[in-house]
């Protein structure tokens, strides 16, 4: 059955997505203010937080898709997909209005980039 192991991993990060989502909504609910962010700093913050994922989760899974259906070994995409979910799960909880350099938003940052640069260089590395 094709891409299996990128279904698994979507389906991770859009469980992570709609949470995020709905604390979203949740915080715009209590605070009465529909778009933007207003003076809500907390809501900015999740915002932002909602956001980055959404920036960056579609096309590392899309990358993956691609990496599977080139024949990218099981391991591989195995590693692949935990380096994009465990980053992404850092970066979210890392990500802090009060500290640039916080580690986990660091790790995160990088966990994701290594994957998209991973994905990329395998799928380069295929084509010839």
């Amino acid at each position: 059955m094709p891409f299996q192991l990128t279904a698994l991993y979507a389906s991770l990060l859009t469980i992570l997505a709609v949470v995020v989502a709905n604390i979203v909504s949740a915080k715009r609910g209590r605070s009465g203010i529909s778009i933007l962010h207003g003076d809500d700093r907390d809501l900015a913050l999740w915002v932002r937080r909602h956001g980055n994922l959404m920036e960056n989760a579609p096309l590392a899974l899309i990358l993956m898709g691609l990496c599977e259906a080139r024949g990218l070994s099981p391991a591989g995409l195995h590693a692949m997909g935990a380096v994009l979910a465990l980053a992404r799960i850092s970066h979210l909880v890392g990500l802090d209005a009060t500290r640039v350099l916080s580690p986990l938003r660091i790790l995160g940052g990088v966990g994701t980039q290594l994957s998209l640069i991973g994905a990329v260089v395998y799928l380069l590395w295929s084509l010839r």
